[in-house]
């Protein structure tokens, strides 16, 4: 039977939860409450050059495709994909830095010159990372976390170790250079915890990396928003933007509309893919499952503080991805997680996303990304941003030996306290909760309200975590879980 589903936000799970509710033959609405959809994925365009605010990074391009497979297409019937080739690189120095390439075998190589012996160890470790790959992506994180037996099969009872070891343990166990170490230690950064907290089992994103390689959409991560909202749109999805939700409408123990622009909104559904401890803030206080005692012993991935920057002129010295390694790895990790606060010497990561995409930045010109990871919840101001600033475009001028400051035309900021006003952000966090073993799967809050019938969420503080793909996977999971409990 059509029901009418109201859905709060645009970003990607929203999105992909649209499509496949739509799919099933509902009637599906989106709210926005920016000028803009995409969530936190939106798009800065600004004197001829166009920035992705968000995510910057297209890994697992085979989620992307299985999502579109879904529905008869194909992710080039809407958007197109360059390899980068190199990946990425990785400075430790002056002019000291490591090359990632696009394919494995030249990785095994860069890694074999940089420390005998680490070539045939780093194909073996990556023969064990596909094998979790298989098994995680293709299966598990498509399981809705209703249940600790969704973790239980005959693959996983072969790796319940690779549960309770960590990461940064297993690298150590076979690598002893430090830049190799901190080069396998960086993908899990993308699951919000330190390397030590997160699973061994969780290598995955290593094959992701190495082994999948790393891909830029033509005109930029937007383009897979765009290529949602016209699937959406094709599948008789109506999307509003402008559109602030006030409340959650609860009778009689279920939701039965939202506030817009105050404004009542029946519907039959109500699935909310903003942050999760605002969406319950939406509620009464007896309808929520989740305490502010709960949020505030979660471990959040960090916030960030993101720079959009203009130069008048080609940037050289530097891939489209390029991370600055050259500081303590260890005292930013602890600056995130163990006493939060401003890291004395940041670890950043630089994005010229217009050295693979001419559209990105006006001829003889180069569009700048730069990130510097931070604790969620800590203060943020003007003088602050332009003190980081500051000091990561001097080490940027060191490191690459060039002159850059005198050639920004302008530079635009973004931190905690705009990740709170635009996405209502849990103390500004960037990427939700981290995949820590204890926030893993069904320890993750749920896609079904327990209170409220006909209440569900999405997104990444939900399952199966944080990250463009897990997004995608997390709107069809819901959507599935609409599908069976209507």
């Amino acid at each position: 039977m059509k029901k009418e589903i109201k859905i709060i936000g645009s970003g990607f799970s929203s999105l992909a939860a649209a499509c496949y509710l739509a799919q099933q033959g509902h009637g599906v609405t989106v709210y926005e409450k920016n000028p803009t959809i995409g969530g936190r994925a939106r798009q800065l365009k600004k004197e001829g050059f166009t920035f992705d605010i968000g995510p910057t990074w297209y890994w697992m391009p085979d989620v992307f495709d299985r999502f579109f497979a879904d529905f008869g297409k194909k992710t080039s019937d809407y958007y197109d994909l360059i390899k980068l080739s190199p990946a990425y690189q990785v400075y430790f120095g002056v002019n000291e830095y490591v090359t990632i390439a696009d394919n494995l075998p030249e990785i095994i190589n860069t890694f074999e010159h940089i420390e005998k012996g680490s070539g045939q160890k780093l194909a073996a470790f990556m023969k064990e990372a596909q094998s979790n790959y298989d098994i995680a992506i293709k299966d598990l994180v498509y399981r809705p976390g209703v249940s600790p037996l969704e973790l239980v099969t005959l693959e996983t009872a072969k790796k319940v170790n690779q549960f309770f070891g960590n990461i940064s343990k297993d690298i150590r166990r076979r690598f002893t250079n430090t830049k190799l170490i901190q080069i396998l230690e960086f993908p899990v950064l993308f699951l919000g915890a330190k390397p030590s907290d997160t699973p061994s089992f969780y290598s995955f994103m290593n094959f992701a990396d190495f082994g999948l390689g790393t891909w830029h959409p033509k005109n930029g991560m937007y383009s897979v928003i765009l290529a949602m909202e016209k699937l959406a749109q094709e599948l008789g999805v109506v999307i509003h933007t402008n559109a602030n939700i006030e409340k959650i409408v609860v009778e009689n123990g279920s939701a039965t509309a939202i506030v817009v622009n105050g404004e009542i909104v029946k519907g039959d559904v109500i699935l909310s893919g903003a942050d999760y401890h605002h969406s319950e803030t939406l509620l009464e206080e007896k309808y929520r499952v989740y305490s502010e005692k709960y949020w505030e012993k979660r471990t959040f991935a960090p916030s960030s503080l993101l720079f959009y920057v203009g130069f008048d002129k080609k940037i050289a010295k530097t891939e489209h991805h390029s991370l600055f390694f050259d500081v303590d790895f260890d005292l930013h990790a602890a600056a995130i997680y163990d006493k939060p606060q401003w890291p004395k010497e940041p670890l950043f990561y630089a994005s010229f996303p217009s050295k693979t995409d001419e559209n990105a930045a006006p001829l003889g010109k180069e569009a700048g990304i730069f990130l510097i990871p931070l604790a969620p919840g800590l203060k943020d101001t003007p003088e602050l941003r332009n003190l980081y600033f500051d000091k990561i475009i001097t080490r940027f001028e060191n490191l690459t030996q060039q002159s850059v400051k005198n050639n920004v035309i302008f530079k635009e900021s973004f931190c905690v306290n705009d990740f709170i006003k635009d996405y209502n952000s849990y103390k500004g966090n960037a990427y939700g909760l981290a995949n820590t073993l204890l926030q893993t799967a069904f320890l993750r809050p749920k896609l079904k309200s327990k209170k409220v019938k006909n209440l569900y969420f999405t997104g990444q503080l939900t399952v199966p975590g944080p990250g463009v793909p897990p997004s995608l996977i997390s709107g069809k999971l819901v959507s599935e879980l609409i599908a069976k409990n209507l």
